[in-house]
């Protein structure tokens, strides 16, 4: 697709609207994240409070850990092969938090009477840490690209995007794509559910490059685990269907103002109770100017 660049007349909302290039002559119908979609499976009424009333949440200890451990195994692959070891990267874990809290100080707050104690929380982002040197080799390693942000404009005019952990290029030029997640590995039951995200970003890659990723890779540093599938072109036209299906639901629920809660184990990490029907909540009104439901907002790395 043609692509033009242009200077935002105000400040972006979003990682992706930093580095996203408008597309040129197309009437875009709308943009779409793995964890945007993967909001409105689990509960449209959270996709709603999320993309279209954009309400705050409170970052949550397990959130911000996984936004400080990813960006210490991103930073590691900066240095030289010999040096990228366990002790170097637990040296590497408080600088990252610094970083984090000098452009967030109210995640400060997370610490303290109402929370976990400091100490505690780096020495559990140590722990998560050491599991990832259990599992691979960086010294061995070179990646081709590290936090790389992807977009792709399917023939429907649905626009895909978002960032991708790491993607290793073989000599061959089979691509691997791999993501990092700092919880514990689903059961086997969920499995799916967890690889949708990952066939997401195969589908854009594929979209791309014109070639299928060979590998699509989950790093579970909770408990040690990695999971891997192997996708192939009927899975990622699937994958796109299921997509675009997706889409025409979202349009649905904003045509007919129709975005019902959907109770399950996700609501255990909502930060929406007070604004949820279910929960005892009063829903707010839509915004007076409610944005079109595009997605704005590229959140992937914190898993």
């Amino acid at each position: 697709m043609s692509v033009q660049s242009s200077a935002p007349s105000a400040p972006p909302r979003s990682p992706a609207e930093r580095v996203s290039t408008p597309v040129d002559g197309v009437d875009v119908l709308g943009a779409l994240s793995p964890s945007r979609a993967a909001d409105f499976m689990s509960c449209p009424l959270m996709y709603r409070f999320r993309t279209i009333d954009r309400l705050p949440e409170t970052p949550s200890p397990d959130a911000v850990r996984g936004t400080v451990v990813h960006k210490v195994l991103e930073d590691l692959f900066d240095l030289p092969a010999a040096e990228r070891t366990p002790e170097r990267a637990g040296d590497m874990l408080v600088p990252a938090w610094d970083v984090l809290l000098e452009a967030e100080p109210a995640l400060a707050e997370m610490f303290g009477d109402a929370g976990p104690d400091l100490a505690t929380w780096l020495a559990s982002c140590r722990t998560v840490l050491q599991r990832y040197f259990e599992l691979e080799d960086p010294r061995r390693l070179e990646p081709a690209e590290r936090e790389l942000y992807v977009e792709a404009l399917l023939d429907s005019r649905l626009l895909l995007r978002g960032f991708v952990d790491r993607v290793d290029v073989a000599a061959d030029g089979r691509i691997r794509i791999v993501d990092y997640k700092t919880s514990r590995s689903p059961h086997e039951d969920y499995e799916a559910k967890a690889l949708f995200q990952m066939r997401f970003y195969a589908l854009v890659i594929w979209r791309l490059r014109g070639v299928v990723p060979a590998v699509l890779q989950l790093i579970y540093l909770g408990n040690g685990e990695i999971l891997r599938y192997e996708p192939d072109e009927a899975d990622l036209l699937a994958t796109e269907r299921k997509v675009e299906a997706l889409w025409a639901a979202i349009r649905l629920a904003q045509e007919t103002g129709d975005w019902r809660p959907r109770p399950s184990r996700v609501c255990d990490w909502c930060s929406f109770h007070r604004f949820c029907p279910t929960k005892g909540g009063t829903v707010p009104p839509l915004p007076e100017h409610a944005p079109p439901a595009v997605d704005a907002s590229v959140d992937e790395s914190a898993g």
